[in-house]
């Protein structure tokens, strides 16, 4: 090739010395006419490749069942390959017409050498976002931070590059270039920091799958609450449900504490876990005819049958003075009223009985005594949620008065000014 492109641009020097002009004269007519010959040849190679490449590859495409080669056709991955047809051609052409201007021919030398390898860079680039396209439509790779393990090989590449460029430009030999680069290491790595550390943070998050792309994860210190749209090498993009969209450095995942809900929604149930304040003072005995009256709620009406009897036996096998409430055995208000949250959370259509189901008494407080719900909700969607978790305790809260509890609250200013 290299013979071929000396005898293309060669024949014209001796042509217009022979018409007799003089040797400077001659050698810029030369240079004149060839700067224009390669032009030419350029579009002409140009316009050639990139008709071969663009269409075989778009043909390639249509033909093939893969969705590989349809993104590099989207990414123009052929169209930058045939820019680096004729960029070569021109490369090994400048030192054929530029041969007496050593000066000129150094300088495009180097620029046609450069931008040879940052057009590769390119291409290469390319090739990688439609790989990691292909790899997102794959399901077992689709929530993996494959954009972190480019960026670090694109940044690798590129350093790669720069030291090409700057031992073209400077003729410096790589190796002693590498060891400049060397000395020079702990300035790179003050410079990398966070990408060092992201990129850490990027194998420890694949490996440990610690969060994937379309996880619901939680960072308070980050004020992030929502689904994770974006990992890579510096950062973790989160959609919060109101919309905003908030960054989270990566390394901070391996650092810092987080909550990730992928188990809650790959469980059959999505938890509710809430109280309500009892007043202490309101909890008592039930006597006879309170338990007639109890009775005809409908859920407890067989429980309070069983106990009674239960209750009635024991204390009258162990002969105990019944004159005072306090001895033997008794049912209260308030584990009466338990056992019929359980019966009302176990008939209750949204929740699932396969789940803990639990109504239990916390420790008590100043307050009063609070009385925890701890049970799966079906249907883990926030609306679905949040309406089956505020029905229940609106049933609750307007139960408690039949069993003659009542409800921690707050005095209002004006009762504490009464």
């Amino acid at each position: 090739m290299d013979k071929l492109i000396h005898t293309i641009f060669s024949f014209l020097y001796p042509i217009f010395r022979d018409w007799g002009m003089s040797r400077s004269l001659s050698t810029y007519v030369s240079l004149f006419f060839n700067t224009i010959l390669l032009c030419f040849l350029v579009y002409v190679l140009y316009t050639v490749s990139r008709f071969i490449l663009v269409t075989i590859m778009a043909l390639v495409a249509q033909r093939t069942k893969t969705k590989f080669d349809d993104l590099l056709v989207s990414n123009k991955t052929a169209k930058y390959i045939s820019y680096l047809v004729p960029l070569f051609f021109v490369y090994k052409a400048v030192p054929v017409i530029l041969d007496k201007f050593e000066y000129w021919e150094s300088l495009f030398g180097k620029t046609v050498a450069t931008y040879i390898v940052l057009l590769i860079l390119w291409i290469i680039r390319t090739v990688f976002n439609s790989l990691r396209d292909y790899l997102k439509l794959i399901p077992r790779y689709s929530d993996k931070p494959i954009d972190s393990f480019i960026q670090v090989i694109m940044i690798v590449l590129w350093m790669f590059g720069i030291t090409v460029i700057i031992s073209k430009l400077f003729d410096i030999d790589k190796t002693e270039l590498l060891t400049i680069l060397g000395a020079v290491s702990a300035v790179i790595i003050l410079v990398f920091r966070d990408t060092i550390l992201g990129f850490v943070a990027s194998v420890q998050v694949a490996i440990n799958d610690m969060v994937r792309i379309g996880d619901w994860i939680t960072m308070d210190r980050y004020g992030a609450d929502g689904d994770v749209i974006e990992i890579n090498l510096a950062t973790v993009k989160v959609r919060n449900f109101d919309n905003t969209t908030t960054t989270i450095p990566t390394y901070s995942l391996s650092s810092d504490s987080f909550q990730n809900w992928r188990g809650m929604l790959n469980s059959d149930g999505r938890r509710i876990k809430r109280h309500i304040i009892i007043k202490a003072d309101s909890i008592r005995f039930l006597k006879d005819d309170e338990l007639a009256d109890l009775k005809k709620i409908e859920l407890i009406s067989a429980y309070i049958d069983t106990r009674k009897t239960e209750i009635d036996n024991y204390n009258r096998s162990h002969k105990i003075d019944k004159s005072l409430p306090i001895n033997g055995r008794n049912l209260t208000n308030l584990g009466l009223f338990r056992k019929y949250i359980i019966q009302y959370l176990h008939q209750y259509p949204g929740l699932n009985r396969d789940m803990t189901m639990v109504c239990r008494q916390l420790q008590s407080t100043p307050y009063g005594v609070p009385l925890e719900i701890y049970t799966f909700s079906k249907d883990k969607r926030f609306e679905n949620y949040e309406y089956i978790m505020a029905d229940i305790f609106d049933h609750i809260i307007a139960s408690v008065p039949y069993f003659d509890l009542e409800i921690f609250a707050m005095p209002s200013e004006n009762v504490v000014k009464g």
